[in-house]
């Protein structure tokens, strides 16, 4: 039996619908990757439903970063966090296009805008002293070495797909001005919001708020935009079709639908890759946790169909859909 559509719906998509692992990230690349995702999502987009777009940036970041290092001796670099903002300005710029462009095509005038969001985090989260979050491109075990004598970097091996650097990840608290993205999709809008996992800050006392060094995961940022939304189905949309048991070994295989509890016990015993897909699993309980009502995993072609449930990883509180 096919799944509901929901009224509001919110979709994270991986950073590879940008830059995907192998391409060089030319301007032409990026455009036409971001094409094909305005092609997988326009049948979700031509749907009655509010939708939200979150998105990644750990690649394009860790380009933003790594160019700064090459040329710190002659340009004063920037804080990560307006590195960030720059990567979620830029990224969700190429997405809006490339999705109303898809939209016009099919004779749709459907608005697509992007809200700059800042995230807040705890000044005092265990993360800033043990960077997890991995970034930018991908190294040999060599490169990664001389990469971190150059620039002081901490390069740490990326679940058997290469070295990379890795940056504090806190975890998020508080979606800024989620009232105004609540407010612009009901108008009707599909609205990227929360890019690259949202700008990391800190607030003061007084309100006041300042950015910090650290790169928020997306799916968490996600997981928790939907549930303050009270969104009930969430997808995250990513490179590979299922979430997989004994990952990368002969034993591999595919989970197409299972509930909170099971996968709760399968990443508690320590499945799933710390560097991929366990952010996503994460993600996933916490929203259901957090009163959701169903997670999806799913490769980004297949979002129509993971959506009606007939592709992806089905996740769900209980039993049923």
């Amino acid at each position: 039996m096919r799944c509901d559509i929901p009224e509001r719906l919110l979709i994270a998509v991986g950073g590879n619908a940008i830059h995907p692992a192998g391409s060089d990230g030319t301007v032409d690349q990026q455009l036409a990757i971001a094409a094909h995702t305005g092609a997988c999502l326009l049948p979700i987009m031509l749907m009655d439903t509010e939708l939200i777009i979150t998105h990644g940036n750990g690649p394009v970041v860790g380009k933003i970063l790594m160019r700064q290092a090459l040329a710190r001796n002659d340009i004063p670099p920037m804080s990560m966090d307006i590195c960030v903002a720059h990567s979620q300005g830029g990224i969700a710029y190429i997405l809006m296009q490339a999705c109303e462009n898809t939209l016009r095509t099919h004779g749709s005038r459907r608005h697509v805008v992007c809200l700059l969001t800042q995230v807040e985090v705890d000044p005092d989260d265990a993360a800033f002293t043990v960077p997890t979050k991995p970034v930018g491109f991908f190294h040999t075990e060599d490169e990664a070495r001389e990469i971190s004598n150059k620039l002081g970097w901490e390069m740490r091996e990326d679940a058997g797909r290469g070295w990379r650097y890795v940056v504090p990840s806190p975890l998020p608290k508080h979606i800024v001005d989620v009232s105004l993205i609540e407010t612009v999709a009901k108008e009707g809008a599909v609205v990227i919001a929360g890019g690259g996992g949202g700008i990391p800050v800190v607030r003061a006392p007084d309100g006041t708020r300042r950015g910090v060094d650290a790169v928020i995961d997306k799916d968490l940022s996600s997981a928790l935009l939907a549930n303050v939304l009270g969104v009930k189905v969430l997808m995250i949309l990513t490179g590979v079709a299922n979430v997989c048991v004994n990952y990368a070994t002969p034993e591999q295989r595919g989970l197409r639908h299972i509930t909170l509890a099971e996968l709760k016990t399968l990443h508690d015993a320590g499945e799933f890759a710390a560097g991929s897909m366990a952010p996503k699993v994460d993600a996933a309980i916490r929203f259901l946790t957090g009163g959701g009502q169903r997670a999806v995993i799913a490769h980004l072609d297949d979002a129509e169909a993971a959506l009606y449930g007939d592709a992806g990883t089905q996740i769900v509180y209980g039993t049923g859909h």
